[in-house]
């Protein structure tokens, strides 16, 4: 097997992009209504994700040449952590947050995320303690439901 995790270059954006946008399609019907899910897609847009990789801030997970996962952080704030759902629970969002956690703590005592829910228990296994649960308006009735967790070293 092979397996790298490095920072994304620019050239990576729409691959970036499309891991992030499929996986938000594919698994988060199950937890939220189509407006929450349509949010979450123009949250995660293409012209974030390049602003992201032009500073340095997103990484990848390659796996036998393919992009499949993808993660960032500004500061000590973890965000965008997506692997492909057809890679999903085979370890490869733990190396992932191995690596961010590993460069957060170089600098930091604590890394804040906020967690969608499907992702909850998976933070929570690593350690992760939710400090606040969110409810954020998106309008027109819709709501976005997430916690806020955090990990100490």
């Amino acid at each position: 097997m092979n397996l790298k995790y490095r920072i994304a270059n620019i050239n990576e954006a729409d691959r970036v992009c499309y891991i992030v946008q499929h996986t938000i399609e594919v698994i988060y019907p199950d937890y939220y209504s189509q407006a929450v899910v349509d949010f979450f897609g123009k949250l995660h847009s293409i012209d974030n994700i390049k602003k992201d990789i032009e500073q340095g801030r997103n990484g990848v997970l390659i796996f036998d040449g393919e992009i499949i996962g993808t993660g960032s952080h500004t500061d000590n704030h973890i965000t965008r952590v997506y692997v492909l759902p057809e890679f999903q629970g085979q370890g490869f969002g733990s190396m992932i947050m191995d690596e961010l956690e590993r460069e957060i703590f170089e600098g930091y005592d604590l890394c804040v995320l906020d967690a969608s829910l499907p992702a909850c228990i998976f933070y929570e296994n690593r350690g992760y303690k939710t400090v606040k649960h969110i409810k954020y308006d998106i309008g027109d009735g819709a709501f976005m439901i997430y916690e806020i967790m955090r990990k100490h070293i």
